[in-house]
Order: C-alpha cells, then structure tokens, then sequence
C-alpha cells in the first residue's frame, strides 16, 4: 500500500493535482483490465474454436470492415442544396468562397 497522506496540510491546488492523477490512473488501471480480459476471451474462443474447427472470427461472428463509417454533413451550400460537406477534410470551393462573401461557418449549417 502507497504511503499515507495528510491531506489535511495540502493546498487546493495540490489537491487538484492529485485527483486528477487519481482520476487518470484510475481510468489506466480499468483500461489494463479490460484489455487483460479481452485477451483472456480472445484466447478462450481461439481454444474452443480450434477444437471445433473454426477460426475465433467464425465463433465469435466477426465481420472485418474496410470501410470506415460516413459522417453526416454538417454544411450546406445555399446556392446548391445538393452540395453538402462534413467539416472534415480539405473545405469545397463553394464553403470558400462563402467565407470569402463575408459569411459564417455557422450560417452554412444544416
């Protein structure tokens, strides 16, 4: 066990510190955990699957995707509804040029 603290003679900013590296290792502690479990069911079900003759993907009814998900779009073009960007990546020409008319990013939203 970690040596006893008074905390009683720290500071509110000492503290603060020392929650937030509570806090963080705590979210470390659960993040090992959870990574040790899943590796122990991945074993598991490689074992039994082995034992059947599958593969773990088969048992455990995993699907590999290629693709990433779609993000949905989050401005639009007010000469031309159809286009639509989602903020990420390289701005289209129209969302420039409307930035360059003097209008927000916010007014462009959907």
């Amino acid at each position: 066990m970690a040596a006893k603290i008074d905390l009683g003679k720290l500071s509110e900013k000492e503290l603060m510190a020392l929650k937030r590296g509570v806090e963080k290792e705590l979210k470390t502690s659960r993040t090992r955990a959870i990574a040790a479990a899943m590796q122990e069911l991945q074993d598991a079900a490689r074992k039994i699957a082995r034992k059947h003759g599958l593969t773990a993907g088969e048992v455990l009814g995993r699907k590999r995707s290629s693709r990433k998900a779609s993000v949905s779009a989050k401005y639009r073009n007010p000469n031309d509804p159809g286009q639509t960007w989602s903020g990420r990546g390289r701005q289209p020409a129209w969302f420039k040029e409307a930035m360059d008319e003097g209008k927000s990013a916010d007014s462009l939203e959907i």
